[in-house]
């Protein structure tokens, strides 16, 4: 054995400890078990306060003020119930027809203005086209809220006030529906296709009842889902253009009967809870009816 052999026997070269990258695998499920987590937190954070509303639901007025408010304390849904459609001769059933009206006619007109305006914004060519659709933009950036009054003022000189008309008008115009009715329309209503139908001799309104309504189903449903949605959560402007508890909506039945506690000492908390709670079915309903269309329009963006 040579000397460098028998020092090197003693003195062996340390190895050297590569640093390798941590498997994909184990890499790729730790992104999903910290997106998982997020979505649980997410989903927690939205369905707590929808909880709290069940559970308060079935509470009376002892209850409520005296047990956990995340659990049952005994179930008093149906005499809650039970008061809250014969309170005041009814006039809960009254409100939610006054909501059902302004919120489903309401949006359902507002759609076809929608669909036609956006149609024609984007398949006809005529002058000033882009200051119309600026103006479009513009106008769905100003608060509601700053066109309650003026809308106030205009039906108090033609004496819509106190009306269905009052609540029905300002929802057949929505320039946010406009502009999403005009931005489905440029990608899923191709030229071709129009002028085919004109060849064939159709007329434009033919054309837009028959082949562009029928191809926007989706994004209708879209346009009058967020419509109907606004609309059924309006607050401000019933509470300014509605005057008498006959065409109140159900946001301002269960603020007034909030205030009664204050106002004349009468503690209705039961049934704004339990009214609350109701007011949430309608939205359910319609989520769950149009879910079809939603699949629809997620489907059609896969494939193209």
């Amino acid at each position: 054995m040579t000397l460098t052999e028998d020092r090197a026997r003693k003195n062996p070269t340390p190895s050297v400890r590569r640093r390798t990258d941590p498997d994909p695998a184990v890499r790729s499920q730790g992104g999903q078990r910290f997106l998982l987590l997020g979505l649980v937190l997410a989903s927690a954070y939205s369905l707590f306060p929808v909880w709290w509303l069940i559970v308060a639901a079935t509470k009376d007025r002892a209850g409520l003020y005296q047990s956990n408010g995340l659990w049952f304390s005994g179930m008093h849904l149906w005499n809650n119930l039970h008061q809250l459609f014969t309170y005041e001769d009814g006039i809960f059933l009254r409100w939610t027809a006054n909501s059902l009206l302004y919120a489903g006619v309401g949006s359902l007109g507002g759609t076809l203005i929608a669909l036609a305006t956006g149609y024609g914004l984007a398949r006809f060519d005529f002058p000033g086209r882009a200051v119309v659709f600026a103006c479009v933009v513009g106008s769905f950036l100003i608060p509601i809220a700053l066109l309650t009054l003026p809308l106030y003022l205009l039906f108090s000189e033609i004496g819509l006030v106190d009306t269905p008309w009052a609540m029905l008008i300002p929802c057949l115009i929505n320039p946010f529906s406009v502009y999403l009715a005009k931005v489905y329309t440029e990608a899923t209503i191709p030229f071709e296709l129009l002028e085919a139908a004109r060849l064939d001799g159709a007329g434009e309104l033919r054309i837009f009842v028959s082949i562009v309504l029928r191809m926007m189903t989706t994004g209708g449903a879209t346009v009058f889902l967020l419509a109907f949605v606004n609309t059924w959560n309006a607050f401000f402007l019933p509470l300014t253009v509605l005057r008498g508890e006959e065409n109140w909506t159900l946001n301002i039945g269960l603020y007034n009967w909030s205030g009664k506690r204050l106002e004349s000492g009468v503690d209705l908390t039961s049934l704004v809870l339990t009214g609350a709670l109701l007011s949430i079915v309608p939205m359910a309903i319609m989520m769950v009816a149009m879910r079809r269309y939603w699949r629809t329009g997620v489907t059609l963006g896969a494939l193209k």
